[in-house]
């Protein structure tokens, strides 16, 4: 597969208007538990779940795409009915559990891994458990179905505390690790743990980046400080109802260049 230019095209995927965020939910794993305890940061849903979770959006002419598939949408004005899928930190399960959901559904997703951790598990969770992380050959997998890889950096570091090299290289080292895996520069990029702030927002459009995901940026909302509404296992009808009327709300507060 041939690699792209150095640089995605940004002004392409994000145009420079003003409006309302789009809304994008953000998954983590997908596996099956009976336990609670076995999920304590709230980060896992059932393949189950998930499914309901997609026939809500389909039975309220809602679809969920990868974020990229999503802005180049909205910057050709069709992205009415859109809705981006995110899932983070690139665990296994994605492969065996998300990727059958979303195709039988009709969906795309953004699948944000950490090419410095390639077929180990999320050490970054004191708590646990252990889950695996994809290999360098599952993500090949999950590009092959469909599916956008975007950057999570390298090691999930907390970008807001790195000293300048090691934020270049969590941005621009990973990304270029990534289009050796897959032949292709990721257009998006997603910041561990939510945290940012405008240094790391700012390198992150430097290094290539065509948009960047966070969780609630505030005031440094943006193409490269997408808001993403978190889902989790509890979330059935009646709360993703509230978590959308929510965003609508927030999204009222102020358009922004998007």
């Amino acid at each position: 597969m041939p690699a792209d230019t150095d640089t995605a095209p940004a002004a392409a995927v994000v145009p420079a208007r003003r409006s309302a965020p789009p809304w994008v939910l953000m998954y983590h794993s997908v596996a099956d538990f009976t336990d609670p305890a076995e999920d304590p940061y709230g980060i896992t849903v059932t393949p189950r779940t998930l499914a309901e979770q997609l026939r809500w959006l389909h039975a309220r002419g809602l679809r969920g795409v990868s974020v990229g598939e999503l802005l180049r949408a909205r910057a050709a004005g069709r992205d009415a009915g859109l809705v981006g899928l995110t899932f983070d930190d690139g665990y296994a399960d994605f492969l065996t559990h998300a990727v059958p959901q979303l195709l039988r559904h009709g969906c795309t997703a953004t699948l944000f891994v950490l090419p410095g951790r390639l077929g180990v598990d999320n050490v970054w969770d004191p708590l646990g458990p252990r889950k695996s992380l994809l290999t360098a050959e599952g993500i090949r997998e999950v590009v092959a179905s469909g599916q956008e890889i975007g950057s999570h950096g390298l090691l999930h570091q907390d970008l807001t505390a790195a000293p300048d090299d090691v934020l270049h290289q969590e941005l621009r080292g990973s990304r270029d690790l990534l289009r050796e895996l897959t032949g292709s520069l990721p257009e998006g990029f997603c910041y561990p743990y939510g945290h940012l702030d405008a240094r790391v927002v700012a390198a992150a459009r430097a290094a290539g980046y065509g948009y960047a995901c966070a969780i609630d940026p505030g005031r440094l909302t943006g193409p490269y400080a997408l808001p993403r509404t978190h889902v989790s296992q509890a979330d059935g009808s009646a709360r993703l109802r509230a978590k959308r009327l929510r965003h609508r709300v927030r999204a009222l507060r102020g358009a922004v260049h998007l």
